[in-house]
């Protein structure tokens, strides 16, 4: 049993905030929170904040590399490396839209990661290819195709880990998308120009989520509501937000937040690999994407995933939506753990949870990362 004596500051934990706390800490799982002065590890807080590990389900790349370009065990950890300096001890690698050889190495190579035991890896995110090339962005519109029976065979084995699947529901039937779901697959929408009633009937197969609410996707009209609609609609499906001032006006965020339950609304960083490094420019698939200025464009000026980490979607979600931290908290944490089925042992602090969090100074910049009680951030 290790315990940490946690104080002078604000811990997040499920059963509201708490000022000071010892949380003891057995066989990498929060045993129990109890009262301060039970003695263990000192923290001081320095009036910052304790918060559940952070939860990020679309991670192209970080610390220099990009999944597409190293599908293997060493990449997915050293992606994983560089964002725990951000707080993030959960997460998807993901794969941007590839070849189907590609696709196989990419879930071959989060089970093999898994079973290293890879600091936070949870499974497999696959972005595409089976999108609209209407709505592709920066997917390489060579790579896409349509969802057939080599893919869904490949994409319903079974597997160590989540498996997350981003598609364009117009392409493909209502029951690939329940096979699919039955198999355990997260499907999620994006890179859609889908009307509304498609978007409904693939909910109503299995659907689960919306990958970057507002980006690559039909937009909310007052007569034709599309993907958007159809998202802040449904109460039951969860959301990915890029907070980063760039992706999607605040006014739209915060409209969204007051449109449907802030629990099914989860941070998402869309990182690359220039995240925990100074690198100016990187490789995507063949083109030269530059970064300046918060932003990540190719020379056409095309977004290309975020210049992002978890802890600055945080504090971006506070400044910008105006929530509480510990809202933001829960829709870095909590919120995307429920999308994954992973709540009983992820995304709160609480006794029987996986010993993962984070401390942020007042600020919300990050001080230090523990996945399974073991201080990961350097």
């Amino acid at each position: 049993m290790t315990r940490f004596a946690i104080a002078n500051g604000r811990i997040v934990t499920s059963q509201g905030l708490l000022e000071a706390a010892t949380l003891s800490v057995r066989d990498a799982t929060i045993a129990a929170i109890g009262a301060p002065g039970d003695g263990g590890d000192a923290l001081d807080l320095e009036g910052g904040w304790l918060m559940p590990g952070f939860i990020d389900t679309q991670v192209n790349g970080g610390g220099g590399v990009l999944f597409n370009d190293d599908i293997s065990v060493g990449g997915i950890a050293a992606i994983g490396a560089a964002h725990a300096a951000f707080g993030t001890t959960g997460f998807l690698p993901t794969l941007i839209s590839d070849d189907m050889d590609r696709i196989a190495a990419a879930l071959d190579a989060a089970d093999a990661a898994i079973a290293a035991g890879v600091p936070g890896v949870l499974g497999v995110h696959i972005e595409g290819p089976f999108l609209n090339v209407a709505r592709k962005g920066i997917h390489d519109a060579a790579k896409l195709r349509r969802l057939d029976e080599q893919a869904l065979a490949l994409l319903t084995r079974p597997r160590a880990g989540k498996v997350m699947l981003t598609l364009a529901p117009e392409l493909c039937d209502p029951a690939d998308i329940r096979r699919l779901a039955d198999a355990g697959v997260i499907v999620s929408a994006g890179h859609s120009n889908a009307d509304h009633a498609t978007v409904v009937r693939a909910l109503a197969a299995g659907l689960r989520g919306f990958t970057h609410l507002f980006n690559a996707m039909s937009p909310l009209l007052h007569r034709a509501p599309g993907v958007v609609g159809a998202a802040l609609d449904d109460p039951d499906s969860w959301c990915g937000l890029i907070v980063d001032g760039v992706h999607v006006d605040p006014v739209a965020l915060r409209i969204a937040l007051r449109a449907k339950n802030p629990a099914k609304f989860m941070l998402v960083t869309d990182a690359m690999p220039n995240i925990g490094t100074t690198a100016d420019s990187f490789m995507l698939q063949g083109k030269s994407i530059n970064v300046a200025g918060g932003t990540l464009q190719d020379d056409d000026g095309t977004l290309a995933g975020a210049d992002l980490d978890m802890a600055a979607a945080v504090r971006n979600a506070v400044r910008l939506i105006g929530v509480a931290p510990e809202t933001a908290s829960m829709m870095a944490a909590g919120a995307p753990a429920a999308f994954l089925s992973l709540s009983d042992r992820h995304g709160t602090l609480a006794p029987g949870q996986r010993a993962d969090w984070v401390w942020l100074d007042a600020d919300l910049h990050p001080r230090g990362t523990w996945i399974g009680g073991q201080r990961v951030d350097g």
